[in-house]
């Protein structure tokens, strides 16, 4: 691709700097063996027409096997061809050469901050045009259907709208412009600066913004494709994850986008997503949402040509990668919440580093039995951050259904002031917590730190980071005289003990909480946007007062870490066993009245102002 230009001759052409940007990229975020190899690949790719060799829309979809039955080929393709204009995105779509080729792998994966060092490192706007369309008409529809965000509510049906191609730009509206009217893309800006030719093409003839939204059916099969990718490994064949759109299993893919997809469509007729919602929920609710794209495009950077595993004398036939049998498995055991989609979509939050082949299913309520000596028994001795997971059925608060230990779940907590978050009956609702600090007792104080994450799964995707407000992030407290009402919650105050007179049977909510009652019968999600205060905060997708009142049909608690996490549990369950085998076998009718009187004062049980009773 030859070296960049001297400063004394830049030629300041559009296609001179365009090519000057990619030498650098080529040369400072790429080695020279993939270099090498980005040039293999491409060559192999390539069509010609007029002497101009690029890459077509089919050719980059089989190449980076993108399962057809997603339909995000095209959206795909839309993105490629603007970023491929970078810096001068005002002439997307751009044909994809060479150089092309060079901007769009160097900003999907990431690796433009070795260059742009002084750029925002967020990409996120970017992304966005790359997928937005200006469509006056799909706009006024987004207008149309904007409601009050106190009375935003959504059903379980999925948003249906208009299929539209990008780049097609009608006559902007007289909307507000989003994104800004005079607001430059700052990876834009920092390309130019890095050149020192940011004085001439800052204030370029950059293309109007009014209008720009992402249709809801091209970001919905992109989601599904992020869903996809979000494990991938380097060099890893997304082939590999076949099965996951096989017909019985592409479902629950799609189930899942529509959950994720609820988070950025507030109002049910909207046809897509404007900048202001994007750029506000993508930080909070699914800030590792793009990390699958790293993985997905230095596939360009490894050509299949040049396997350096392999030696001189090895059967050219035999298998580069071990067998999928010899593979570990993205998820070890097999439970009724969790599976791949739902741990893609979690990976979305928290690092897929921290995630993939790293779960262990240390409780199940279906397995286990739904009790709180159960789950103490199986999680308490993880000494490693854990995921739980709870699902269950809506209940609709009414006077001739609340019967029995329903009517004794909702006699606990406060009379109810919020709306629920749909009036659908028998919806599925999935809530989580992701704890940092192992769990313990909850006696004065609560446990958890600020890395305690409160979340929705289902129906609608949502995130409640914690707050510097209080430190009331997790309990676990089983009934006794001293708390009546046990159970688990997260965000709430933990009961006070000390003073028996003011012992409450009613359950102090936290603004922003999840309560499970001490028999895993019932749970309560309550969300009061409006307190503004909470160990957390509220959600930015949903500004408004709600609360889930649900049967609990589901309960699980996954361990992350690893095989020396395991093994610590293991060894603990282990010395505990032996302990209990240890207490069950001493015998103190030995005879040896002095014997079995040493024994007691050693384990603490008898001296000082303790008899013990008769020995005999």
């Amino acid at each position: 691709m030859g070296q960049a230009q001297s400063a004394e001759n830049r030629n300041l052409s559009r296609e001179g700097v365009a090519k000057e940007l990619a030498n650098r990229f080529a040369e400072k975020c790429f080695t020279p063996l993939e270099l090498y190899s980005f040039k293999e690949v491409f060559k192999s790719l390539a069509d010609q027409e007029q002497q101009v060799r690029h890459l077509k829309e089919d050719t980059i979809a089989r190449f980076l096997e993108i399962p057809d039955v997603l339909g995000v080929s095209p959206v795909l393709f839309q993105m490629v061809s603007y970023i491929g204009a970078f810096p001068f995105l005002q002439d997307a779509p751009a044909v994809l050469g060479l150089e092309q080729m060079v901007m769009v792998v160097t900003i999907m994966t990431d690796r433009y901050r070795r260059v742009l060092a002084k750029a925002s490192t967020n990409r996120r706007k970017l992304l966005f045009k790359s997928l937005a369309v200006y469509d006056r008409k799909l706009n006024d529809k987004a207008d149309e259907a904007v409601v009050e965000d106190g009375n935003a509510q959504k059903d379980d049906k999925t948003p249906v709208s208009q299929h539209a191609a990008g780049f097609a730009v009608d006559a902007p509206g007289d909307d507000e412009d989003e994104l800004g009217a005079d607001d430059d893309d700052e990876l834009v800006l920092a390309a130019f600066d890095s050149l020192d030719y940011v004085n001439v093409f800052k204030h370029g003839d950059a293309p109007s913004n009014h209008g720009a939204l992402i249709p809801a059916d091209n970001w919905r099969n992109l989601i599904m494709l992020l869903l996809l990718v979000a494990p991938l490994d380097a060099q890893e064949s997304l082939s590999s994850y076949a099965n996951r759109v096989a017909p019985d299993e592409l479902e629950s893919l799609k189930a899942t986008a529509d959950c994720i997809l609820a988070s950025f469509l507030g109002f049910e007729s909207s046809p897509g997503i404007k900048y202001s919602r994007f750029n506000s929920i993508i930080p909070t609710l699914m800030p590792h949402i793009f990390d699958g794209f790293t993985p997905l495009f230095e596939h360009f950077l490894f050509s299949k040509d040049l396997d350096f595993h392999k030696h001189k004398d090895d059967d050219p036939a035999a298998p580069a990668t071990l067998p999928p049998e010899l593979v570990q498995p993205l998820l070890q055991d097999k439970a009724s919440i969790m599976n791949l989609n739902v741990l893609s979509q979690i990976s979305f939050f928290i690092p897929g580093s921290n995630l993939f082949r790293k779960l262990r299913l240390l409780y199940s309520g279906e397995e286990d039995g739904f009790s709180m000596g159960s789950f103490e028994t199986k999680v308490f001795n993880w000494r490693a951050p854990t995921i739980l997971l709870v699902s269950g059925t809506r209940l609709l608060e009414r006077d001739h259904r609340t019967t029995g230990s329903e009517s004794a779940f909702f006699t606990t907590l406060p009379a109810k002031r919020f709306p629920s978050g749909s009036q659908v009956e028998e919806e599925t609702l999935t809530f989580g917590v992701y704890l940092n600090q192992p769990w313990k007792h909850t006696h004065r104080e609560c446990f958890g730190d600020e890395e305690t994450i409160l979340f929705q799964l289902q129906p609608v995707h949502d995130v409640f980071r914690a707050s510097a407000f209080n430190k009331d992030y997790a309990s676990f407290i089983k009934p006794s005289s001293s708390s009546p009402i046990g159970g688990i919650s997260v965000g709430c105050p933990p009961p006070p003990q000390s003073q028996a007179y003011r012992r409450s049977s009613t359950i102090a909510l936290g603004p922003v909480s999840l309560v499970l009652d001490s028999s895993f019968e019932y749970g309560c999600f309550t969300h009061n946007y409006m307190s503004h205060g909470g160990a957390f905060q509220g959600s930015v997708a949903r500004k408004f007062d709600f609360q889930e009142r649900f049967e609990i049909s589901s309960l699980e608690v996954w361990g992350c870490g690893g095989d020396e996490e395991a093994k610590h549990q293991a060894e603990r369950w282990a010395w505990e066993a032996r302990e209990a085998e240890a207490r069950r076998r001493i015998n103190l009718g030995t005879g040896d009245i002095e014997a079995d009187r040493a024994l007691l004062e050693m384990a603490g049980l008898i001296g000082g102002n303790r008899s013990g009773g008769s020995m005999m």
